[in-house]
């Protein structure tokens, strides 16, 4: 067991924060972790205190770094506090605890490319379906290429079935190398990406984000324009924040999704 304590922190933050979808709540204090084909539960045992039920070393060799525990997102915090920016100082104080994973690359891509178009619940059900035959296991580019395209229809993937296809074919081949991506910078990892059917500038900047960890990528789905355009005009300065775009991007993403689920919300008029 591993106690961890961070007011920078929060791993249902983290869950509903949609840059991952095998994190799972199974009781008010208990999550299960599925990722780098291991399973981990954490509790939560006070506002900052957690428990991983691990091993010391096995928080060090995997967690440690896939909970991007080593960056200090307090001193972000800060410097986001001091540019006075109203919005951007409720969604960081409302969503203290958010961290950008590190997640594997080719599950990254497959769930990305699923995401599109597509709402939170729906894309964590394709996936538990998806890995179901392997376990806690993500399908490598091999296992997943063997499925059919009417296998991947009748998971619920519509038009994104053959997108999965031709990405796994694509990584077998070679066109795709994944290993040189994770050495390439991030303009040239979004041109190399936007090459290849069902991957745009928004999953590109996602894979880059969240399967890279490039964190000066800056996603731009519906929720984050919406913001743009309500709050700032259409005129968002993300250059103040280019060094951690990635990071700005969830705290808004995640607020400007949980105030809008509160009873009488309204949109405030461009």
């Amino acid at each position: 067991m591993i106690k961890v304590h961070s007011p920078d922190f929060n791993v249902d933050q983290i869950a509903n924060s949609g840059q991952c979808f095998r994190i799972s709540q199974i009781s008010s204090t208990t999550w299960k972790v599925i990722a780098m084909n291991q399973s981990l539960r954490i509790h939560q045992e006070g506002n900052y205190d957690y428990v991983f039920e691990c091993s010391r070393e096995e928080y060090k060799k995997i967690w440690f770094d896939y909970f991007d525990m080593q960056r200090d997102y307090g001193a972000i915090k800060e410097h986001v506090r001091s540019t006075n920016d109203a919005y951007l100082i409720a969604a960081i104080n409302y969503g203290y605890g958010i961290r950008i994973l590190k997640q594997d690359l080719w599950e990254t891509i497959v769930t990305f490319i699923i995401s599109q178009q597509n709402n939170i619940s729906r894309i964590k059900n394709i996936i538990t379906k998806l890995c179901e035959p392997y376990g806690d296991r993500f399908p490598t580019p091999d296992l997943l290429e063997k499925y059919t395209e009417d296998d991947l229809l009748s998971l619920g993937l519509g038009y994104r079935a053959k997108y999965l296809k031709n990405i796994s074919r694509a990584v077998l081949d070679g066109d795709l190398n994944l290993n040189e991506l994770k050495n390439t910078n991030y303009s040239n990892v979004i041109n190399c990406l936007k090459q290849f059917d069902g991957i745009g500038n928004k999953v590109a900047n996602c894979i880059a984000l969240f399967g890279l960890h490039k964190i000066e990528a800056f996603p731009v789905d519906v929720w984050i324009k919406r913001i743009i355009d309500d709050q700032y005009c259409g005129n968002f300065d993300l250059e103040r924040f280019s060094k951690y775009a990635g990071v700005i991007q969830q705290y808004m993403f995640f607020y400007q999704r949980s105030i809008a689920k509160r009873p009488h919300f309204r949109r405030k008029s461009a």
